[in-house]
């Protein structure tokens, strides 16, 4: 296996074919290659041109969205889409860094709509809120429950 390629630049000028990374050239905030599997880092605004772009250059399955959070750190929370090519049989993984102060982003449903189900998980589990989503309401717990059990700080036994 090749060692990991942790440097922005090293990536890009390993790979210059790919064609995820010369769609995301400009909107890039970091990447990097580790375990034969690409990661690109996108600031929040460019969440949506970012998708946008990985799709003109053939990305056409939106295979998850799920959240990471990194409590106690700043920024608390990583946003991470897991996209496919059939016809290039590639994946790329796009990330997205959130503050505690500020978790939410702008939904990608009008792009991928198989992201609506996936955006009220992380929603409902980490608190992270898609701006535009047509239907943001919980899919998990129920409308009444206090909190967003995945959350780091989150009480084992729930609040009481």
């Amino acid at each position: 296996m090749e060692p990991a390629i942790l440097d922005t630049q090293a990536v890009f000028d390993k790979f210059p074919e790919e064609p995820a990374l010369k769609a995301l050239s400009d909107l890039a905030a970091a990447a990097k290659y580790d375990r034969e599997e690409l990661t690109v880092t996108v600031a929040r605004e460019n969440i949506i041109p970012a998708c946008k772009a990985i799709q003109a250059a053939g990305y056409n399955f939106l295979e998850d969205v799920t959240a990471v959070d990194w409590y106690p750190s700043e920024p608390r929370f990583q946003v991470v889409y897991h996209i496919l090519s059939h016809s290039l049989k590639r994946r790329i993984r796009l990330c997205v860094r959130l503050d505690s102060e500020n978790a939410s982003l702008d939904s990608i449903v009008s792009i991928w709509p198989s992201a609506n189900f996936y955006e009220r998980e992380v929603f409902d589990l980490f608190g992270v809120n898609f701006n535009g989503h047509p239907n943001l309401r919980r899919i998990m717990m129920p409308e009444d429950w206090q909190g967003h059990p995945l959350r780091k700080d989150y009480p084992v036994e729930g609040y009481r």
